[in-house]
C-alpha cells in the first residue's frame, strides 16, 4: 500500500503568525492559523482536516459495507464534528460526531443502522480515533 503525505509550514509566533498545510499530491492546499483553530478566523485547521478525513474515510467504509451486503447504495453524505477541548493536560480532540444519510434502494432501516456502526467501527480513520476520542454516530436514510 502507498504510503500518504502531507506536510505543513508555519511562520511566526503562536498568536500572531500563519502557515500553509498541503496534501502530497496537491488535492489540497490551504491557509491555517491561531485564530482558525481556536476563533473563528478563515482557513483551515487541523481539527477540520482531521474532520475530512473521518468523513471521507467512513462514506467509504459504509458504501462498501453496504455493497458486500448487497445494497448499491445511491450516495452517501457524511459529515464528521471534531470537539477540540481543554481539559487539566492541555487540548484535545475529545468527541467526533458523525453524521451520515444515506440513499439506499432497497435497504431497511434496522440493516441501514447495522451496517453504519460496523463502518463506525471499521473504518481506519476511526481505529485511529477512537483509542483517545468518543465516536458517537447519527445515521438517516434519505
Amino acid at each position: 500500500m502507498p504510503i500518504r503525505t502531507a506536510s505543513a509550514r508555519w511562520e511566526g509566533n503562536l498568536t500572531e503568525g500563519s502557515g500553509t498545510v498541503k496534501t502530497g499530491k496537491g488535492g489540497y492546499q490551504g491557509n491555517y492559523s491561531f485564530k482558525s483553530r481556536f476563533e473563528e478566523g478563515e482557513g483551515t485547521n487541523p481539527e477540520e482536516l482531521i474532520a475530512a478525513a473521518h468523513a471521507g474515510c467512513f462514506s467509504m467504509a459504509f458504501s462498501k459495507g453496504l455493497a458486500d451486503a448487497g445494497f448499491t447504495p445511491t450516495s452517501v453524505e457524511t459529515t464528521a464534528k471534531v470537539h477540540l477541548d481543554k481539559g487539566d493536560a492541555g487540548f484535545g480532540v475529545t468527541r467526533i460526531d458523525l453524521e451520515t444519510v444515506g440513499d439506499v434502494p432497497g435497504i431497511d432501516d434496522a440493516k441501514f443502522q447495522e451496517l453504519a456502526e460496523g463502518a463506525k467501527e471499521n473504518c481506519p480513520i476511526s481505529k485511529l480515533l477512537k483509542p483517545g476520542a468518543e465516536i458517537s454516530l447519527n445515521a438517516k436514510l434519505a
